[in-house]
């Protein structure tokens, strides 16, 4: 058996480094390790709550607007203040503003480039993935650049910048839109579905959302395999066999995602059972984080809501900075794929029971989430009302819980808050990819990644595996959220 240190990756946020135990040409266990320690929980204890709006949209540089909603939404939970429907719609677009520019930064800037490379040169889509995805000169991934500069101009004019955005609060957003805004805003949005539906799908939105399983997307796909950006990619995973690498844990999380007026979601949440094919309810109080294997202070599983962060950088046994959140003392994966299963996505349901959770399906996903989601974007312009308050105020008792819980792109984003004396008492963040890169727990069972490392091949003479590092984008991390 050999020993290999991948890392640190590129097109990854943040710092990640692998450990990986080889033999046979195969990744018989893997440690995932998060190097980087930043403190962002400690800094906010003793401060003043509201101060949590200005400082945590900082722990991330690309899914800031998420890290604003989960604070905006553990405050009002503790004041108890209500948001009005133009707030909540607001939001939403904020939200899915982010969400849709990583998942269109993660296709065509993180995963689809590793096609481009040499080492597939022999494959026949070789060529045209190269023209389309090749880092810095792909035509479609500067294309993709493009459209995204363009589609940030939305969050400019509802937040008045990106990222760290100040606009969302407890109590909806402080900046109220104008009938004149709304349109322009409309054609920012249509803007960005002519370039998905001409060059990432090569079809209408809508018929994209509406495959219901497998045998309709393989009809679809064959119907033209080199029109848009979905069918190349589904020609690659079909030719290396994504759908059977990077298994995933069999039980995925979402709590819901795009809030509606009346408390329901676009996007409902719930914990699906691969094995049993079956929606479960989320139960947020059986979360508990196990530091064992991460440098910090403590051992015993605690819920976030009684967890704390000190710095043990000596703590024998540990290789991360990252706790190991499990939900009902299970392995999780979440993301958009735990999105789409959870509300009934039929394709990526059919996806899923044929294959589990893998590198096709996790890609897949996302971009089906793409165009279901951007649809919904144009309703909720429709439904502002600008005569109509986007905001209600708040104000803190001196004692307090809340909790705050939304998707961000990469998945489940959890805020824990307690208020004592009118300050901060502890703040506790369980991020999306604190879930998916998570190490062993005191049982010694592997996270979501951890185990999906596990059998991936490795050629002869590579340091940095191939499939290793498909295996890993294909959960889009962000390494910077995790060590919060």
């Amino acid at each position: 058996m050999t020993r290999l240190v991948v890392g640190p990756f590129n097109r990854v946020e943040g710092d990640l480094e692998v450990q990986l135990d080889i033999a046979g040409g195969r990744v018989v266990s893997a440690r995932v390790n998060a190097p980087m320690y930043r403190g962002f929980e400690s800094m906010l204890a003793g401060r003043d709550p509201h101060d949590a709006l200005v400082i945590v949209p900082r722990i991330c540089g690309i899914c800031s607007v998420s890290q604003s909603v989960a604070a905006a939404r553990a405050l009002a939970d503790a004041a108890g203040v209500e948001v009005p429907p133009n707030g909540v719609h607001v939001t939403n677009l904020m939200l899915a503003c982010e969400n849709l520019a990583d998942h269109l930064s993660h296709f065509y800037l993180f995963f689809m480039p590793d096609f481009a490379r040499p080492v597939y040169a022999d494959r026949p889509w070789y060529a045209e993935a190269q023209r389309r995805f090749a880092a810095l000169a792909g035509v479609h991934a500067r294309a993709a650049l493009s459209a995204r500069q363009r589609w940030f101009e939305i969050m400019g004019t509802l937040g008045g910048k990106w990222p760290h955005t100040q606009s969302i609060q407890p109590g909806g957003s402080a900046r109220a839109v104008e009938a004149a805004e709304r349109i322009r805003l409309l054609a920012r949005v249509r803007e960005f579905r002519a370039f998905l539906e001409s060059t990432t799908f090569g079809a209408p939105l809508e018929e994209v959302a509406a495959l219901d399983g497998e045998a309709a997307l393989a009809r679809w796909q064959a119907d033209d395999p080199q029109r848009g950006d979905l069918r190349l990619f589904l020609t690659v995973a079909d030719d290396l066999r994504l759908d059977a690498l990077g298994r995933g844990p069999g039980l995925t999380l979402s709590y819901g995602a795009y809030r509606r007026p009346d408390g329901s979601f676009e996007l409902p949440g719930g914990v699906w059972d691969v094995a049993l094919n079956e929606l479960q309810p989320v139960d947020a109080e059986s979360i508990r984080e196990d530091a064992t294997h991460a440098w910090l202070a403590g051992n015993a599983p605690l819920h976030p809501r009684e967890g704390f962060t000190e710095p043990w950088a000596d703590k024998p046994g540990a290789y991360t900075w990252n706790k190991a959140p499990r939900l009902g003392g299970r392995v999780v994966e979440t993301g958009a794929i735990a999105r789409q299963l959870a509300s009934a996505q039929p394709l990526i349901r059919d996806a899923v029971a044929r294959a589990g959770a893998s590198v096709r399906t996790r890609v897949l996903a996302r971009l089906v989430e793409i165009a279901r989601v951007l649809p919904m974007m144009e309703r909720w312009l429709t439904a502002l009302s600008p005569r109509e308050p986007f905001f209600h105020g708040d104000r803190l008792p001196d004692e307090a819980l809340g909790v705050g819980l939304t998707e961000a792109a990469r998945g489940a984003l959890g805020h824990w808050l307690s208020v004592r004396g009118g300050r901060i008492e502890r703040y506790q963040i369980v991020a999306p990819t604190s879930w998916n890169f998570s190490p062993r727990d005191a049982a010694g069972v592997p996270g979501a990644l951890e185990a999906a490392l596990e059998g991936a091949p490795v050629r002869e003479g590579e340091d940095t595996p191939v499939a290793v590092q498909h295996i890993v984008r294909s959960f889009d991390p962000c390494m910077v959220c995790t060590v919060h």
